[in-house]
């Protein structure tokens, strides 16, 4: 998007603090959108043509974005372990050669913590967080930890919390986290003291086995017995998907070889590991579990993944700036390309 309201606001003599705080954005926005790394929501613009006179497409105007470069060639890090299309790859330069690098499929390193646990209820610290620019999400979608590095990049520290839509939820209203991520897309309790905005749309579907070879197509082909499905645990949206088409189905939970009897796995690719490994042959996942492990993916509901918090969460400046992420044009790009989601509508309000 190209758009002159640097030009325009330097014209009228308006300065960016004074313009953010008239929008009720911040000032960093009002860089962001002037630099073209933020696309404002039509409200935000609207605002700004009538506080700057003028009209919306005398601010704004549609560029053509630039195409992701194609093609580039790579030799992978291990021969044996080849990567094939749809799976994540980062390329790096080492002397002449492109190396591609696959994010590793399990905990490779120790993770980011604070410190460690002293005893019950207490921690002892290695670094003291900066709390004010820290905030505690909880959700399932995979491609959240993309939104976590881009807010990083901002300055905003998010801790990501593994944790289904329902619990997550439940964490929300009972204060222990700030944001939730939800796909149930369904009423929320105390719904007048929360706020929804849209993160991406997406898709669920059966993830299996690259090139299908169980020739799975639909809920029906899963009383094959030959067929060994892994299920989510209770609470998750994918539950409740696999629940209402085994209902809609006429089928029972007992018709299909749940891989381990009653047992669940926590986690999109949680499941999506479970197929990739050779434990299972077939779960429900997000797209972009699928493409995690280059598994193939069979369509079964469109749905939009959430994040909820409390109104009263609005101004604060970490959730400010994580909400505003959600309309940057590199960080819509990287999730509609690693992930293949829909950000058509991503950081609008519900």
């Amino acid at each position: 998007m190209q758009n002159r309201l640097a030009t325009l606001r330097k014209a009228r003599g308006v300065s960016a603090i004074d313009l953010a705080a008239r929008v009720g954005i911040t000032r960093q926005a009002i860089y962001a959108i002037e630099a073209g790394t933020y696309m404002p929501n039509t409200a935000v613009a609207l605002k700004l043509a009538r506080i700057l006179e003028s009209s919306v497409e005398d601010l704004f105007s549609i560029e053509e974005e630039t195409a992701p470069v194609d093609a580039r060639p790579f030799e992978p890090l291990d021969a044996a372990m080849p990567l094939g299309p749809g799976e994540p790859v980062q390329v790096c330069k080492v002397g002449r050669r492109a190396i591609g690098v696959a994010p590793a499929r399990f905990p490779a390193w120790l993770p980011m913590a604070d410190g460690i646990v002293a005893a019950s209820g207490r921690a002892v610290l290695a670094r003291q967080p900066d709390d004010s620019n820290r905030l505690l999400l909880a959700g399932c979608d995979p491609a959240l930890s993309v939104l976590a590095r881009h807010a990083r990049d901002a300055g905003i520290d998010i801790v990501l919390a593994n944790a289904n839509s329902a619990h997550s939820l439940e964490c929300l209203r009972a204060g222990k986290i700030d944001i939730a991520g939800s796909h149930l897309s369904e009423p929320i309790s105390g719904g007048r003291l929360f706020s929804v905005i849209t993160f991406a749309l997406w898709e669920e579907g059966f993830v299996v086995q690259r090139g299908n070879p169980r020739r799975i197509r639909g809920i029906a082909d899963l009383v094959n017995p030959a067929v060994r499905f892994v299920n989510r645990e209770e609470g998750s949206g994918s539950r409740r998907l696999f629940d209402k088409l085994i209902a809609g189905a006429g089928m029972t939970a007992a018709n299909v070889n749940v891989n381990g009897g009653t047992a669940s796995v926590p986690g999109h690719l949680a499941a999506a590991w479970a197929v990739a490994s050779g434990v299972a042959d077939c779960c429900i996942a997000a797209q972009s579990a699928a493409r995690r492990f280059g598994l193939d993916f069979i369509p079964l509901a469109a749905e939009r993944f959430e994040l909820v918090l409390h109104k009263r969460d609005l101004t604060r400046r970490a959730v400010q700036v994580t909400l505003e992420v959600l309309n940057r044009a590199r960080f819509r790009r990287q999730l509609e390309m690693i992930a293949g989601y829909d950000v058509t509508r991503a950081g609008e309000a519900v």
